[in-house]
């Protein structure tokens, strides 16, 4: 009899590690708590417009009731999507929760956040950063040749006249980046300017290279001139070729010799 009970187990034991190593090989989820998920699908309704900026959420027993959870469960939800700026809370008679409208400005700063946060790592090197202002600056470049208008123009022009006053090396990298944010914002997608300012930024706090001589800035002031040229004769294919050769010139400025 003790024999057989040592049969038995030993087989429910193996019929439940069969059973476990076919559930771990199967494509499953692990189960979220359950403010994480009432949070994700209020994530899933805002992203898919279904819940627009300034909507207000249904209050939080009804959106217990929704949800079939607590109401403390439904805070915590409701907490997680504050905290990423996604909704706000006002008080009184017309308070509620509202769907956030994300600035340009926040989202910029985010992405600034976490590029600095990967940057130098093997998740993102300088070369990345680099490969990625190229995809970004040099369709910038054609389109601000199509789309530019006379302040762009002007201030494109002051900001080259700033450049070669200016003293430090700091300072001179500001001056020649803010050149490089112009030509963005005369393409005229506010898109691009949020993803290529965190990338100026980052460069410049952490990768700018202290032994850069004179003559490479008398460089970057001469490439500057020739893309404003190009851009203001409206030539968009120039002034892609010409911020293309400009950003290979540029690569000795940050990271160090090997990078």
């Amino acid at each position: 009899m003790a024999s057989d009970s040592i049969l038995a187990d030993t087989a429910v034991k193996g019929v439940w590690a069969r059973s476990a190593e076919a559930v771990g090989a199967l494509s499953v989820s692990r189960v979220r708590p359950a403010y994480q998920q009432v949070a994700d699908q209020l994530l899933e309704l805002i992203l898919s417009g279904s819940l627009a900026s300034g909507d207000r959420l249904p209050a939080e027993t009804e959106l217990a009731s929704i949800f079939g959870v607590s109401r403390s469960t439904v805070r915590e939800a409701l907490r997680g999507l504050a905290s990423r700026d996604l909704t706000y809370t006002t008080r009184g008679t017309t308070g509620g929760t509202f769907v956030a409208r994300v600035q340009l400005a926040q989202v910029s700063d985010y992405l600034e956040t976490s590029i600095g946060l990967m940057s130098g790592t093997d998740d993102l090197s300088v070369g990345d950063m680099f490969e990625a202002r190229e995809l970004l600056e040099v369709p910038s470049a054609r389109l601000a040749a199509i789309r530019h208008n006379e302040s762009h123009l002007a201030s494109m022009r002051e900001a080259i006249d700033r450049e070669v006053t200016s003293r430090g090396r700091v300072v001179k990298f500001r001056v020649h980046r803010n050149f490089h944010s112009l030509v963005v914002q005369a393409a005229g997608n506010s898109l691009l300017s949020v993803m290529t300012e965190p990338v100026f930024r980052v460069l410049q706090s952490r990768f700018l290279n202290p032994n850069i001589p004179e003559a490479f800035w008398g460089q970057v002031d001469h490439d500057h001139e020739e893309i404003l040229r190009v851009i203001k004769a409206g030539d968009g294919d120039a002034a892609a070729i010409a911020m293309r050769e400009h950003l290979v010139r540029l690569r000795p400025a940050y990271g160090k010799p090997g990078d």
